[in-house]
């Protein structure tokens, strides 16, 4: 029978600001059978109480296994963890688990990548290649036939089925394809066909999560909520200025007699209409609870308070949500609804390999998060919830991360555990104002009330550190990487390069306008010759790769890079009068893989404290080209990835003081005997040193022509 049809909003990007890391717009299609999710639950009834699968998959043929030189090697994602934040609190005496693990092996800065943002970096993390061989340059890219946005990562269609008789094919309904867009391939499929186990846990940029043997995986950054967006908060207030803010959905609410009664959106139907969920919150004023339904639960909150996962009904699909009032007084109540995410026990959406793995998780420990960009950034930027709500969300989110952990450590005696914190980076974002006095997100607030935040969050990781060493116990089979994909720094001023672009000549508006909104509204395409769009390039309106392409390939083309880049390079902030730019890189000066044509022409290296501002990030041009940061998205790394190493640790020397993110990949298979492919651009760090190929980043650490 065909499956029951539901549009998960594609490319739905509309006017709203980018989302953090460009949040809610990028839309999805999906599909929700009954056949599949009844199928599915009765799968996962079969690993309930046993892990059968991991042996049946070894027992799939295969090569024969090598000769390994570890037994297991165990990697910890602490994303954004930064070297010099890491040092100076070790100095402080907040990581004593660090230095004696720093003192038993080794710490190092870790290389990142270029451009300098998760999606890139964990992208050559897992491949061991840079950006013009995975093809991923940042969490956006634009359709070159429409300039319109699209994710750099994933791509999601309908296409017609079809019941192949023999004799005839007949069409019944649709479903989704859903292609992961990254290129090259992860270092533990080249484990797996090599019967080697592999456990990965929420590693960004792997959904839609790909089929491999030998191992599981959870898929991180990038999978949607079941609206199709990268996060989208529900918002429910008796306020009615509540409702002027732009990004979230809004709903202004009436107590009627002790009751709210409202809907909670879905994905859109058959109909094309949202598919609406009912909800009620009875308030008992005297015990000062809210009594909330949705569905056939109903739990119990105070103010302040995190609801546990409740199921979100739909039609032909479920999601989950947690609900924290953040209001409650006489006169007003106010409800915020973090994005419905797929719910893990129920998977709409192809978020886990084997299918079933979501949903053992599920049964066994609970359910949780499931959105790549879980913790909600954007909903403490529109100061829909506080600091003291974000930090409960963000812990709750890093506690459910950890009993995966331990439970895939326990399941994998041998073999890789890779498993990614993101709550390190999301802290780190939102809270960086309070290391930085004088940042203009800190105007009317108390600088000294969160100014431990990030500290103390140091100080935990410590902490868990030591949690992972005592499961891991004194094994000396066993290797142990800490590792990051990038540090931080302060983001104070924004930057609209659309808007500089359109004072330079290089970026032309229709009829004389002077500004224009988001996704180039008012871009006149046959007069521009470049743009951008996201965090992280400048784009030539290329001849033959444009749609209104005018720029010719080749001679002109360059020309134009070497013009735009020495114009960059003594550009000045108006308010300190010093030059902005730390580097910017031309693209085929420092990359040579097979996607660099696809990529930005330019690569923007700024200097601390900025970055693109909000409004380019979403292709709009501005009256002016420089602005405060003022929200609380404070701290970033959007910068010359030179300034923003990670970290990495392991219990272990290795043979270089200068690692690189894309050593990790070549490392791992050495040491369980595979031979490493070619096309890696890393080297192992143990054992016998041997160089990169041209294209890596020693290209950028020397590269010299874009220096200010």
């Amino acid at each position: 029978m065909p499956c029951l049809s539901i549009d998960f909003t594609t490319a739905s990007f509309c006017t709203e600001p980018v989302l953090a890391y460009i949040g809610p717009g990028a839309g999805f299609a999906a599909v929700g059978s009954v056949l599949v999710l009844l199928g599915t639950f009765l799968l996962a009834m079969g690993i309930i109480l046993a892990w059968p699968l991991k042996v049946a998959m070894r027992l799939v043929g295969g090569r024969r296994r090598p000769a390994s030189k570890v037994k297991r090697i165990v990697i910890i994602g602490l994303d954004g963890f930064d070297p010099d934040m890491a040092q100076r609190f070790g100095e402080q005496g907040l990581m004593p688990n660090f230095q004696a693990l720093a003192d038993r092996g080794c710490f190092h800065p870790l290389n990142t990548s270029l451009p300098s943002i998760s999606p890139v970096a964990w992208s050559s993390f897992a491949t061991g290649v840079d950006a013009s061989r995975h093809n991923i340059y940042d969490f956006l890219t634009r359709d070159p036939c429409s300039y319109m946005p699209v994710l750099s990562s994933t791509d999601t269609r309908m296409v017609s089925r079809q019941l192949n008789l023999g004799f005839a094919k007949v069409p019944f309904g649709k479903r989704a394809v859903h292609r992961i867009l990254q290129r090259s391939q992860p270092f533990w499929k080249v484990l797996g066909a090599h019967r080697i186990w592999s456990s990965i846990l929420r590693v960004p940029i792997t959904y839609p999560a790909q089929p491999f043997k030998n191992g599981t995986l959870l898929s991180g950054m990038c999978v949607p909520d079941i609206q199709g967006t990268q996060g989208s908060f529900s918002f429910y207030s008796t306020v009615e200025s509540a409702a002027e803010r732009k990004v979230g959905q809004r709903f202004r609410i009436v107590v009627r007699k002790g009751r709210v009664e409202s809907n909670l959106v879905g994905p859109r139907g058959k109909d094309g209409k949202p598919m609406l969920c009912p909800f009620q919150v009875d308030l008992d004023r005297g015990r000062g609870l809210a009594m909330i339904h949705v569905g056939k639960d109903s739990i119990s909150v105070a103010a302040g308070e995190y609801t546990p996962w409740m199921n979100v009904p739909f039609t032909g699909c479920q999601g989950i949500a947690r609900m924290y009032v953040q209001t409650w007084t006489e006169k007003d109540f106010e409800l915020y609804v973090t994005p419905i995410n797929i719910d893990p026990e129920k998977p709409a959406l192809p978020i886990a390999h084997p299918l079933v793995y979501s949903i053992y998780l599920a049964k066994t420990l609970g359910k949780f998060a499931t959105l790549g960009l879980a913790e909600d950034t954007w909903a403490l930027n529109e100061g829909v919830i506080d600091e003291e709500a974000f930090l409960k969300q963000a812990w709750l989110i890093y506690e459910e991360r950890k009993k995966q952990l331990w439970d895939a450590i326990d399941k994998t005696p041998s073999g890789l555990v890779t498993c990614v914190f993101d709550t390190t980076d999301r802290v780190s974002h939102m809270f960086y104002r309070f290391l930085d006095p004088g940042h203009p997100a800190l105007q009317g607030q108390d600088p000294a009330r969160y100014q431990d935040v990030i500290p103390n969050m140091y100080a935990k990781m410590d902490g868990f550190l030591a949690e992972v060493q005592e499961k891991l116990g004194d094994d000396p089979d066993t290797v142990l990487m800490v590792i990051s994909d990038h540090g931080f720094c302060s983001f104070r001023r924004g930057v609209n390069l659309n808007s500089w672009l359109r004072d330079e000549g290089y970026l032309v508006l229709k009829d004389g306008a002077n500004t224009s909104g988001d996704w180039f509204a008012k871009v006149d395409w046959s007069r521009t010759k470049a743009f951008t769009l996201g965090l992280t390039g400048i784009f030539l309106n290329r001849r033959g790769r444009e749609r209104h392409g005018i720029v010719e390939p080749g001679e002109e083309a360059r020309a134009l890079c070497k013009e735009i880049q020495a114009k960059l390079l003594v550009l000045r902030d108006p308010q300190s009068d010093e030059t902005i730019m730390n580097s910017v890189f031309v693209t085929d000066e420092v990359h040579d893989g097979p996607y660099a044509d696809l990529a930005p022409e330019l690569l923007i290296g700024y200097k601390r404290g900025y970055r693109h501002s909000w409004d380019c990030a979403t292709g709009a041009v501005s009256a002016e080209v420089f602005s405060d940061n003022t929200k609380a998205w404070s701290g970033d790394h959007c910068v010359d990835p030179r300034l923003v190493p990670g970290v990495f640790w392991c219990n272990r020397e290795i043979n270089t003081d200068d690692p690189n993110l894309m050593d990790i990949a070549p490392t791992v298979l050495e040491q369980f005997g595979v031979e490493v492919p070619g096309y890696m651009m890393g080297s192992s760090l143990f054992g016998e040193r041997k160089g990169r190929t041209k294209g890596a980043t020693e290209s950028v650490r020397a590269y010299r022509g874009g220096e200010a």
